[in-house]
């Protein structure tokens, strides 16, 4: 486990579930002074909060997602990183989350949600679906994958494991990028377009994420 979910000074090291989700904003705020940032992982053009999971990452979300990290580590090859994605903001918002577990850094990204799961194109994600041709987004715990080259481009694999998502491969609910996620539709506008289904991510960003977060890694959606 990372070193600050179990930085405590009243009591043992080995801590209950309920008590490490309660114990995380203090102990990132008693790490960050003695542990430098990871700076590879946050060279995206991104919004980033240094230090303090908790004001950026709403609570009932960050403590879903930590407790799905738990639950799942046996899966999980890479334990750096894991993305979190806020469907309950507004797509002009950056809802994808990415949370350094070494240093409690976040940095934000725009994301996109499925036309399928908003069809009136209004911003907010209205349901959530794992059907195939629902063209919806579907919320739980992906597992990243390898990365290739598809129809969208250079592309990451995500392998769903919750009942809610498990026919993401079979519907290539992926991570890519699209010209439709950008701050200047967002301007323009006032949201950003909508996928398939698929996590896009702003063109820009892209490499960061083909780089740093592929490759069994957690990736935790929902709308709590």
């Amino acid at each position: 486990m990372p070193r600050w979910y179990s930085a405590r000074t009243d009591g043992p090291a080995m801590i209950s579930r309920r008590s490490l989700l309660r114990s995380v904003p203090l102990a990132i705020a008693a790490t960050a002074a003695a542990r430098p940032s990871v700076g590879r992982a946050f060279t995206a053009p991104a919004t980033i909060s240094r230090h303090d999971p908790k004001r950026v990452i709403r609570r009932p979300l960050l403590d879903a997602a930590l407790e799905r990290f738990h639950e799942l580590k046996p899966r999980i090859k890479a334990s750096d990183l894991i993305g979190i994605v806020d469907f309950s903001r507004h797509s002009s918002e950056p809802r994808f989350h990415v949370l350094d577990m070494h240093s409690g850094d976040v940095s934000t990204h725009l994301v996109s949600h499925g036309r399928g799961s908003d069809p009136a194109h209004t911003g907010l994600l209205q349901r959530f679906s794992n059907t195939p041709g629902s063209n919806a987004s579907s919320d739980g715990a992906y597992i990243t994958g390898a990365r290739y080259v598809g129809q969208h481009g250079p592309s990451m694999r995500l392998h769903g494991v919750d009942p809610t998502n498990d026919n993401a491969e079979a519907r290539a609910i992926v991570l890519h990028s699209a010209w439709y996620v950008s701050k200047d539709l967002v301007r323009q506008h006032g949201k950003i377009g909508r996928s398939q289904g698929c996590f896009a991510v702003n063109p820009q960003e892209l490499a960061y994420f083909l780089d740093n977060f592929g490759n069994g890694r957690l990736l935790y959606a929902a709308k709590v």
